[in-house]
């Protein structure tokens, strides 16, 4: 019950911060357009209190689900005074398609500058003393340089016995540059040089880029929900069983993992599983491919914070690892996207309302401020894609049929507007449901139903 009170009111906490900007988003367009707002509600249902200032009533609701702006004349057949010059039907397409679009644009902007103020003013790095490396990714620049897992970097560059924190920063601060590096392997000093490979295009430096994962946390991989008839799941992998090795090799978070599982190519993969404290036989997994990825079909429990401490960014700083953020959020998402469109990807992969609720939950309850961050930001560009595309109630829906009527010379037939959004309001509720039973079908609590 905890649980699920933390999940339900960071939801409502989350989803209502990303609505009401949006939506804030269109009042500030529509005012500076002279479209009049009859009301700005945060929240939705009866009306708790607010304030009438001018034409418009700002108010608070009872649901406090986001929020919305009611406008005179936006909705089709919707009785208005004839030629009122106030009206949004009445002003330009072009003006009207800027209402559209500034709700999609504020979430871009909110997205962005939460991850200004969180890279700027905490940026929370790992304050680890040793640097272990987890896993080399084959024919990478630390393979080349003889790194193998288990090894401790006990110099890079001109630093001894560097912590995590100062191989990240030695690293990411010296692209295209080879530098002498020195670990300790089983007691054995070992001597080589890495070349740093220049930064990628796809958002910011990550020292995975080197082929270097580092340990950071002690415990297992842990299964968090298995992805409906997957990999994972058809070779009985469950909700709760914890990953000891894969193919003998210790894994300690996701990212390693899913390397591997690069790295092998779709090679049968054979998981070491411990289940309610006993170690179960093997189980081999065959990975599938989706769009050149390998995966087996499972979410990870995020694991234990590492020790933790915070190094503020300089601003500059700040607005470029907030503009990589946003620019590989917003490709993952538009992947995603292309994927369900062309069936490389299932619908059941999806996370509605409650699977949000989840990672929302999870978000809050974790004593540390890069979750709450990166999930915010993340959630209102996902708001902030989604709504940009050219389905009718949406604002990318209400964009294309400006732009059909500006091609035609002539609007739409009020009737035929009505029955494209009946209908388009019949599949959103119906993909809503959808998602939302695949949510809770997924929860620890169903787990016991699954074949």
């Amino acid at each position: 019950m905890h649980d699920f009170l933390i999940s339900a009111l960071a939801f409502i906490v989350l989803i209502g911060l990303m609505v009401v900007v949006h939506e804030f988003g269109h009042f500030a367009v529509a005012k500076l357009c002279g479209v009049r707002v009859e009301s700005f509600s945060v929240g939705f249902g009866p009306r708790l209190f607010g304030i009438k200032y001018g034409e418009t009533d700002y108010k608070v609701c009872l649901l406090p689900l986001g929020g919305y702006v009611k406008m005179t004349g936006e909705n089709p057949g919707e009785d208005q005074p004839v030629d009122d010059p106030e009206a949004f039907s009445s002003h330009p397409r072009w003006q009207r398609m800027l209402i559209g679009l500034a709700g999609p644009v504020s979430n871009f902007i909110l997205a962005f500058v939460l991850m200004v103020v969180y890279f700027g003013w905490i940026n929370e790095v790992p304050n680890i003393p040793t640097s272990t490396i987890e896993w080399v990714t084959p024919d990478s620049a630390a393979a080349k340089a003889g790194l193998q897992p288990g090894d401790v970097i006990r110099q890079l560059g001109n630093t001894q016995k560097p912590d995590l924190e100062a191989v990240v920063d030695i690293v990411h601060k010296n692209p295209n540059v080879t530098l002498p590096i020195a670990v300790d392997r089983n007691g054995q000093p070992i001597q080589s040089t890495i070349h740093i490979p220049e930064k990628s295009t796809k958002g910011g430096f990550e020292l995975s880029q080197t082929g270097m994962f580092m340990q950071y946390v002690t415990g297992p991989i842990k299964v968090d929900q298995t992805v409906p008839n997957s990999p994972a799941e058809r070779a009985g992998l469950q909700i709760g069983d914890a990953i000891v090795a894969v193919d003998g090799h210790v894994f300690h978070t996701l990212d390693p993992l899913v390397d591997y599982l690069q790295a092998g190519q779709g090679k049968a993969i054979s998981l070491t599983i411990q289940r309610n404290g006993e170690t179960l036989p093997p189980l081999v997994v065959q990975p599938t491919e989706q769009d050149t990825q390998w995966r087996i079909g499972f979410v990870a429990v995020p694991p234990a914070d590492p020790p933790i401490h915070e190094k503020p960014m300089s601003f500059g700083e700040a607005v470029n690892e907030s503009r990589d953020f946003c620019a590989t959020g917003s490709t993952m998402i538009i992947e995603v996207v292309q994927k369900l469109l062309t069936r490389k990807a299932s619908v059941k992969q999806l996370a509605g309302p409650v699977g949000i609720a989840h990672a929302a939950g999870q978000a809050a309850q974790t004593k540390y401020w890069a979750p709450k961050f990166e999930l915010a930001a993340e959630i209102s560009l996902n708001l902030g894609i989604l709504n940009l595309m050219p389905f009718p109630i949406l604002d990318g829906g209400l964009i294309l049929l400006l732009l059909i009527e500006s091609a035609l010379r002539h609007d739409i037939s009020i009737v035929v507007k009505e029955r494209i959004y009946q209908a388009a309001f019949v599949v959103l509720v119906m993909f809503f449901v959808y998602v939302s039973f695949n949510d809770v079908a997924k929860l620890s609590v169903f787990s016991h139903l699954k074949p």
